[in-house]
């Protein structure tokens, strides 16, 4: 129990649900967007809901790219997507990235300062010590980097188990400032383009 009276398994099951909502959400707006305003045959009735809404959404966005981060059972590769098909390539990038970045740092400042105990809240007892025995790896830093550049890798998992390291927060930072554009862009544009470029192969 902590002060406010919650124990740690209520917490779990707190965030549990809170991912399963955000899936829910994110799932039913990006069928909106394909469906009902027909983004890829019309681009136009996107560009006018974005424009009547650009301020209060890109806000709304940008805080939930920071939220899905730190709470990482959050859908993060469907918010990106939706990220750059609602705003566009260049808007969608710079709120995805700029929130992602602080996400990130304060994902990784929270388990320097709660430890094993905040990784706990979503990760099980063995995916964490499976991870951990990586920790001592001479090649632990290579592998960090190789995930913040792959674009279907756990980067949340990695962040958290990498504020348990010994790494530095200035080389952390730089990492992901370098890495995370490669892997936003890659995912996003491969599930934007991805199937039509299969249909055109196959066709």
């Amino acid at each position: 129990m902590n002060k406010f009276g919650i124990s740690h398994s209520q917490l779990k099951k707190f965030f549990r649900v809170v991912g399963i909502i955000s899936i829910i959400l994110s799932i039913v707006f990006v069928f909106y967007l394909i469906g009902k305003i027909d983004i890829f045959n019309n681009p136009k009735a996107l560009s006018q809901l974005i424009k009547n809404h650009m301020v209060l959404g890109s806000i709304l966005f940008f805080i939930l790219q920071i939220t899905q981060v730190i709470i990482p059972i959050i859908p993060g590769g469907v918010t990106t997507v939706v990220g750059f098909l609602t705003f566009g390539p260049l808007l969608g990038f710079l709120l995805n990235f700029v929130g992602i970045i602080i996400g990130s740092t304060i994902l990784f400042s929270l388990v320097r300062t709660f430890g094993r105990p905040f990784i706990e809240l979503f990760i099980s007892d063995n995916k964490i010590n499976m991870y951990e025995k990586k920790l001592s790896s001479k090649t632990f830093q290579h592998l960090f980097v190789l995930n913040m550049i792959s674009p279907m890798a756990p980067a949340d998992i990695m962040i958290m188990i990498t504020g348990l390291s010994q790494m530095s927060f200035k080389r952390f930072l730089t990492i992901i400032m370098v890495c995370r554009p490669i892997s936003i862009i890659t995912y996003s544009y491969f599930w934007i383009y991805g199937g039509e470029f299969v249909k055109n192969i196959l066709s």
